[in-house]
């Protein structure tokens, strides 16, 4: 009681000295003060390209290794409530992996091309603390909570012609890493739909008894998605190596049945199980800072990866009476990718 008496005693004697003073000395014209400068819309504007190469690619029923080059966009924007991100992405296989019309599965003519694919992935994130003006969700190691929401398309020239969209929506968890890293949980829920050639109606891989699919669109139930990716600058090495640092993702995706809507039907050996798309780790060369300064870090990236895909596209490579990932009975490794993966990125 004390404290707030005499704090109030002192603003009552200040604003009557005030007062007097403003009484006896003839008053100064007010300097208008500018106001503060406005927050660009977007806190952080990234943008880059990538060429990159993959070394020993597989597609289920092409029993040849096939190399795969890449040309890729990739934007990502912070913004007042939270982060956009999109990656878009064209590629194009070794004569291994052929383009339509040949056929893959039965016999590879030679001269074929090798077959293009163009993909597009965009996830965007709402943040807690920023949608509820809070710190609440910043607790220890997590930064924050958010909503967030995306889409996949993929088309590509194989004889199959496949055609993917897939919509996601969750949450995502950020937390801290040491050396200004994180790593980012995403739950999620998701829904697909594809086409595949392959079980069509009179495709000679729908079984008698069985309708197949008069278009080819596959119709998959919605299913549950663990997306995770996560980045790390390598400081605890000498002042003199701080180039370096390590990234990875992980997608695990869950099964959406057969895929075969309303009253058609396919084989049950194309019932979908639990598929990992990844690259567990990527190494990268932070060229630009190394050779221009810290002025330059990141502008010139060298990276290399392993990439490990486990049940392509939901296909089970665990089950013999698939003949994408059999061949008489004996698994042929189609339906499984792994391979190193290199390539460079710049930023602009």
């Amino acid at each position: 009681m004390k404290r707030s008496s005499l704090v109030l005693a002192a603003v009552f004697t200040a604003s009557i000295a005030g007062s007097v003073y403003a009484a006896d000395v003839p008053a100064k014209p007010v300097k208008k003060t500018s106001p503060p400068p406005e927050l660009p819309f977007f806190l952080v504007n990234d943008n880059r390209l990538t060429y990159a190469y993959l070394f020993t690619g597989t597609f289920p029923g092409v029993t040849n290794l096939t190399s795969r080059q890449t040309v890729a966009f990739t934007h990502f924007d912070a913004w007042a409530y939270g982060t956009n991100f999109i990656n878009l992405g064209y590629s194009k296989s070794s004569h291994s992996d052929p383009a339509v019309p040949c056929t893959p599965v039965l016999a590879i003519p030679t001269g074929c091309a090798g077959r293009t694919e163009f993909y597009a992935v965009a996830r965007s994130t709402f943040g807690w603390n920023q949608i509820f003006d809070t710190k609440a969700f910043n607790l220890g190691p997590l930064n924050n909570i958010s909503f967030e929401v995306g889409a996949d398309v993929g088309t590509e020239n194989s004889y199959y012609a496949s055609d993917t969209r897939k919509l996601l929506a969750g949450l995502q968890f950020q937390f801290a890493l040491p050396y200004k890293g994180y790593v980012n949980v995403a739950p999620l829920i998701y829904q697909e739909w594809t086409h595949d050639g392959y079980l069509q109606t009179g495709s000679q891989f729908v079984p008698p008894g069985l309708t197949g699919l008069p278009d080819g669109e596959l119709n998959y139930h919605p299913s549950w998605a663990l997306e995770i990716n996560y980045y790390m600058d390598l400081g605890f090495l000498p002042a003199e190596l701080q180039y370096f640092a390590i990234s990875g993702r992980a997608g695990f995706y869950g099964p959406g049945g057969t895929g075969g809507p309303g009253p058609y039907s396919v084989p049950a050996s194309f019932n979908t199980t639990v598929q990992i798309e990844s690259e567990p780790i990527r190494l990268t060369f932070d060229a630009s800072k190394a050779i221009w300064g810290e002025k330059y870090s990141h502008f010139v990236d060298v990276w290399v990866a392993y990439r490990y895909w486990k049940n392509k596209f939901g296909l089970d490579d665990s089950n013999p009476a698939n003949f994408l990932c059999y061949t008489n009975g004996v698994n042929n490794h189609t339906c499984t990718e792994n391979s190193l993966y290199s390539g460079i990125t710049v930023k602009f």
